[in-house]
């Protein structure tokens, strides 16, 4: 991409807190697109003719798109440029939203949102690299802490913004909003981001192990997302299940004998810090991601509480993720990541804990409690957790490090809902699972057993996911002390 001027790395790196405001924004969007379509589902389905599962794949096409591309354009960003790639990625989610907002059935919805999780992978894929690459090392945590935090209110004002757009000018609104936000982006990215005058950096395409990663990813998400509705031992269920390890197994393969490997797994096998950061990134996201979508349930279903209160309630957590990671963040610049992110996972493992232990009846205040300790772990762990891994790697590897990371946190949300909502469900079989939702609404007694039954079934999830965060907290304290790679190899920031 041609810009007007040519900015130098050392403008650059004075403007870069502009530059953190500018890459914030992709990665407010991309996860605000992932909740937001949520709350207009509803509205959707009788404009379109939107079935059940229709609709589940609606939301399944954006995170499978997200996850597949994730790594693959990292790795392109890391030798193409990674501001070109930034940039790309607004264009082509503005191109999806212009035209899922524009769908007349589902078809076109739903290959919408494929182009939408294309351009939200290359937003993720980005945003922290670049940051990474224009601070120093003593300011980088708190830096990556503000681009956490985007993420964080991504996730949490998707629900309530998106009510109020479908409410006050319907679904296609949810989509429409985008497009001014993405000319702001690309005018002010046109500005302020510098032209490359550098050749790509070497190294060939690994179509190979670009397709076998893709066909894990998918036959891996796919029946996670559906099997609740399949059946864990259907045929289905299980011969994609069979796939993704085939396509695991070939993956790493083709990556160990490539010339050119998409993924370099030494990063896995001998970056300690790399490894067992992302590893207890994916527990963390399975541990805590469900918690929201199954209390939100706990609080109407078994409480009987409004949707507006429940929304309010809610909000603790997230909210508090947002305005503590910018602190955290700061404060592993100066004590590092290990006793942040292994006691924030402890923190989060003593939430969940606390929210298992609820009684049906629990008080407000209890609850706001025990979310506001979850919270607080979360903010604890990510950005620092964050800052650890984009340090832990070579400056040319930033675009890679970024996606990895992405991705963790995309099939981590995915196994959370499955296994911990699938906990939650265990005990009301087909009947149940359809009169949960009817309780007090004459349903009698059948409804009423449901419920408790999700009662029991919500505790048992909640302490599933207490110990898979307490497991996250050993894995975190095991990771290797950081050097500083990213600032190893040339400043120059690749656009």
């Amino acid at each position: 991409m041609l810009l007007p001027t040519r900015i130098s790395a050392e403008d650059l790196t004075r403007r870069r807190w502009e530059l953190l405001a500018l890459t914030s924004v992709g990665a407010f969007m991309a996860p605000f697109d992932g909740t937001v379509v949520s709350v207009a589902l509803p509205a959707m389905g009788p404009a379109l003719h939107l079935g059940f599962t229709a609709a589940m794949w609606v939301q399944a096409a954006y995170l499978l798109a997200v996850a597949v591309l994730l790594i693959p354009l990292g790795r392109l960003a890391d030798q193409r440029g990674r501001v070109r790639f930034y940039l790309l990625g607004v264009v082509v989610f503005a191109v999806g939203s212009l035209l899922a907002g524009l769908s007349v059935n589902d078809t076109m919805l739903i290959g919408s949102r494929v182009v939408q999780g294309a351009g939200a992978a290359l937003l993720t894929a980005t945003s922290a690299a670049i940051v990474t690459a224009v601070f120093p090392p003593q300011e980088r945590g708190r830096a990556l802490g503000i681009n956490v935090t985007a993420v964080y209110l991504g996730l949490c004002l998707g629900a309530p913004i998106g009510g109020l757009l479908v409410d006050w000018f319907g679904w296609r609104s949810v989509f429409f909003v985008n497009l001014p936000i993405a000319v702001i982006v690309l005018v002010w990215g046109w500005l302020l981001l510098p032209r490359s005058e550098k050749a790509p950096a070497p190294g060939g395409n690994d179509f190979a192990g670009a397709t076998l990663l893709g066909a894990f990813l998918i036959c891996l998400l796919v029946p996670l997302t559906f099997a609740p509705q399949w059946g864990w031992a259907s045929a289905d269920t299980v011969l994609l299940l069979a796939l993704a390890a085939v396509s695991l197994a070939g993956f790493v393969v083709v990556e160990h004998r490539g010339r050119s490997p998409m993924l370099d797994l030494d990063l896995l096998v001998h970056n300690r810090l790399f490894a067992t950061a992302n590893l207890a990134a994916l527990l963390n996201y399975m541990a805590m991601y469900a918690v929201t979508v199954l209390t939100a349930v706990f609080l109407t279903v078994v409480q009987g509480r409004s949707a507006s209160a429940t929304g309010l309630i809610i909000l603790s957590q997230p909210l508090l993720m947002a305005v503590l990671s910018p602190f955290s963040g700061h404060l592993s610049d100066r004590i590092g990541s290990r006793v942040l992110t292994s006691g924030g996972m402890g923190l989060v493992a003593l939430g969940m804990a606390l929210l298992g232990s609820l009684p049906q009846d629990a008080a407000t205040l209890r609850v706001v409690a025990s979310l506001v300790v979850v919270g607080l772990g979360m903010a604890a762990f990510s950005a620092p957790n964050t800052s650890a891994i984009m340090g832990s790697v070579r400056r040319d590897q930033l675009g890679v490090a970024s996606a990895f990371l992405g991705t963790m946190r995309t099939v981590g949300m995915a196994l959370s809902v499955a296994l911990l909502g699938g906990i939650a469900a265990s005990s009301l079989g087909a009947a149940g699972g359809r009169l949960l939702f009817t309780h007090g609404h004459g349903a009698g007694a059948v409804a009423s057993a449901a419920v408790r039954g999700y009662a029991h079934g919500y505790e048992r999830a909640m302490f599933a996911g207490a110990g898979l965060a307490f497991v996250g907290a050993l894995v975190s304290l095991t990771r290797g002390a950081a050097g500083d790679p990213a600032e190893s190899t040339s400043p120059a920031l690749r656009s």
